[in-house]
């Protein structure tokens, strides 16, 4: 039950996104249109929602891919990426860690505001696929439990990622700072009445670095 209530809280949130950008753009006639490309890379902070609890600190890894953005109103686009995301968890208690490694797809609405200098706030769905799975460390002596010895259940995810930061236009260059936060809505093993964990969902911040050149 708690799993489908946040799941609809998930969908509900994409889609009031999704309609807005929507109603916006198509009330806009008359914008400047502003296109780039280019490349983002940064650093991640990784827990698991696990349900009974797992003690965690957070697991560092890194991010980064390509990343396209087509602004048609002063202060209003859509911003979609490819990129590469380490993600996992580690135990408090410095026995175990798992490094988790994706391919995701964000989809955003993009605000912005100012000209030369903005300040951005991004909103919007993802789609992840867990390519590889590793065991960073694993000092446990005969463990039984779920987490350390079973491999991920659930590879394909959907999510919800919001960002905020500013950026400088040069010219035809922006370079930009973004702190961001990403939340799964798809449990990574499976939480049927008879398995053990009831949640396990990712849970990450990150800070990347991007350089974006416009194009006509």
């Amino acid at each position: 039950m708690i799993m489908k209530f946040k799941n609809l809280s998930v969908l509900a949130v994409l889609s009031f996104v999704i309609l807005f950008s929507n109603n916006a753009l198509a009330q806009r006639k008359n914008y400047t249109t502003e296109k780039y490309w280019g490349i983002n890379a940064g650093m991640t902070g990784s827990m698991v929602g696990f349900k009974p609890t797992v003690n965690q600190s957070y697991l560092l890894g890194n991010n980064g891919g390509i990343v396209f953005r087509y602004i048609n109103d002063k202060s209003l686009g859509f911003q979609s990426e490819l990129n590469y995301s380490q993600r996992g968890w580690t135990e408090k208690d410095g026995l175990f860690s798992k490094q988790l490694n994706y391919i995701e797809l964000p989809i955003l609405t993009h605000f912005n505001f100012g000209r030369n200098f903005r300040v951005f706030f991004n909103i919007g769905p993802k789609l992840s696929y867990l390519i590889s799975e590793k065991t960073l460390l694993n000092n446990t002596v005969n463990s039984t439990q779920e987490q350390h010895i079973k491999a991920i259940e659930r590879p394909f995810e959907y999510g919800l990622v919001v960002g905020t930061g500013f950026y400088m236009r040069i010219k035809k260059q922006v370079f930009q700072v973004e702190a961001r936060a990403n939340y799964g809505a798809v449990d990574l093993y499976s939480n049927a009445a008879s398995d053990y964990f009831d949640a396990s969902n990712n849970m990450n911040a990150s800070v990347n670095f991007s350089w974006l050149l416009q194009t006509k």
